[in-house]
């Protein structure tokens, strides 16, 4: 395997390449935003990156797509006074001293109640998990029952913590959730939802996929951006 890059504008395009007996070159960016080449054997590196450049703005456009599918959440320290989300809207940390585990909402803030000794940030995460497991099951299953109509089901719906993935389908039809979509409105979480029962009808980016896509939410570009943006 090559690993190289290319210039294109203001944007470094970096890119694997492969040669294997093949007949035309292809290129594929991956979910994670990877740009992968193979290449037939007798075409040269130069020719690649020519083709690549000619690709550029359909490659851009691509990782642009995957974009709010990567979780961008700056680093939290879990204190008093720390602004955390949940379904969309900001609240205000409050941390107190208790004999107790709880959080609980409660008007603007987000209260966890805790020992002296014991770990805010593990209570806050089993919270957004166990709010995450039972709106996503509420959230999902209108729309499972939807697609439907197309002859798909997911096997299962799992949540599943993914550094750099909002959601995946998996060949065998099972659908991931990252839980930190919780923190994002329910447009949001409906829409990656959506994305992935579309991949159980087609299973790449194809324009079909798109369509499906468009058909079951004719709004989802709104909701991609706003994902990228809240969760940036």
């Amino acid at each position: 395997m090559i690993k190289d890059s290319i210039q294109f504008g203001s944007k470094t395009i970096d890119f694997q390449l492969t040669f294997s007996d093949r007949k035309s070159l292809g290129i594929t960016v991956t979910p994670e935003m990877e740009v992968l080449v193979k290449a037939p054997v007798n075409v040269t590196l130069d020719k690649v990156k020519k083709k690549l450049k000619d690709k550029a703005p359909w490659i851009l456009k691509q990782q642009s797509f995957f974009l709010p599918f990567h979780p961008k959440t700056s680093a939290k320290k879990y204190v008093s006074g720390e602004s955390h989300l949940y379904l969309g809207r900001q609240y205000r940390l409050k941390v107190s001293e208790g004999k107790t585990n709880e959080v609980k909402l409660k008007g603007k803030f987000i209260e966890v109640i805790c020992p002296e000794n014991a770990n805010p940030e593990e209570l806050l995460r089993k919270w957004y998990l166990e709010h995450a497991r039972a709106r996503f099951s509420q959230y999902a299953k209108p729309w499972i029952e939807r697609f439907k109509q197309y002859q798909v089901e997911p096997s299962s719906i799992v949540l599943r913590e993914m550094p750099t993935r909002w959601g995946s389908c998996t060949p065998k039809g099972k659908i991931i959730l990252n839980p930190d979509l919780i923190k994002a409105p329910k447009g949001c979480i409906e829409y990656v939802i959506i994305h992935e029962l579309c991949h159980l009808v087609h299973r790449d980016h194809t324009q079909t996929f798109f369509e499906l896509q468009a058909k079951e939410l004719p709004e989802w570009e709104k909701w991609k951006m706003r994902l990228e943006v809240l969760l940036a």
